[in-house]
């Protein structure tokens, strides 16, 4: 790895001082996010997902019938379909599928159950287009891919049947903030902090919410019968607890996890993937976990 790429990205991070209140947030995550554009051989297609706004997109000699479906971080509070389109449609190329991003609601506009219920409805509309549940692999990144457990596991409580697999960048699993790494890794974390988490989790949570409820914090959920998961999480992050704490949890409920800790990678480092070798490198290994337990 070129240690200089991601001091490149901690630069591009860096270069504006950390924007105040949602608004500014919201424009500063498009920004970085956005910072490279999609591939031009990419085709996207805006949908509708009963009300929902999602995306779709396909790289060429993909194949339609089976789809990443991608949930977004930024906390609950933030991100888009925008900002995480770079690491979406490339995380398709690199499974050789088509991709569907969701664009659920936000808080504090949009608290619990928004995001729940618009990626519930997400799925259901997804399935009712004839896609089976074995070809679909659910995925996110922090928030996002906290968000994927939850929805996993709200199809298992409905009785209905989940993804083939489930892939997850630097979860954030854990509203309680109890992960040692919180403290460990806040001096080398250019992104994510307790103060900053405990904001999202207040805009997030209903006031009087247990934030051990495993719908909002998916490290305290029953995880048996989730499907075989691959976490992804980069070695300075504060959120590097959340994630290895859950890869226990899943594998204590007998659960194939897959856990990877990437030297030297700072949160949801995949984003950044056009000027980063060792984010195309998480993808191209997500694309080959995804056709292996797709196949």
């Amino acid at each position: 790895m070129s240690g200089s790429e991601i001091e490149a990205i901690r630069a591009l991070l860096g270069s504006k001082p950390r924007p105040v209140g949602w608004p500014a947030r919201r424009q500063r995550i498009e920004e970085v996010g956005a910072h490279w554009p999609v591939a031009s051989d990419m085709t996207l297609q805006a949908v509708d997902l009963d009300g929902v706004p999602g995306e779709c997109s396909i790289a060429p000699g993909s194949r339609t019938e089976r789809v990443l479906m991608f949930f977004h971080g930024g906390g609950y509070c933030s991100g888009s379909l925008r900002s995480h389109r770079r690491l979406v449609t490339e995380a398709g190329r690199a499974g050789g599928l088509r991709t569907l991003a969701v664009g659920y609601r936000l808080a504090p506009e949009h608290p619990f159950p928004a995001a729940l219920d618009d990626a519930v409805a997400a799925w259901r509309w997804l399935r009712r287009q004839g896609i089976a549940a074995r070809d679909i692999v659910v995925g996110g990144d922090s928030a996002g891919g906290g968000l994927s457990v939850v929805l996993i596991n709200a199809l298992r409580a409905a009785g209905e049947e989940g993804p083939a697999c489930a892939w997850l960048i630097s979860p954030w699993t854990d509203l309680t903030q109890s992960g040692a790494t919180m403290a460990t890794k806040d001096a080398v974390d250019p992104l994510i902090h307790k103060g900053y988490l405990g904001e999202l989790a207040d805009a997030y949570a209903p006031v009087g919410m247990d934030r051990r409820d495993p719908r909002l914090s998916p490290l305290f959920a029953d995880l048996r019968g989730l499907p075989p998961s691959l976490i992804q999480v980069g070695s300075e992050e504060t959120l590097l607890a959340d994630a290895t704490r859950f890869a226990e949890a899943a594998g204590a409920a007998n659960v194939a996890v897959t856990l990877e800790v990437w030297p030297h990678m700072i949160h949801a480092w995949p984003m950044w993937n056009a000027g980063l070798a060792p984010g195309r490198q998480a993808l191209a290994r997500a694309g080959a976990f995804m056709r292996d337990h797709l196949d």
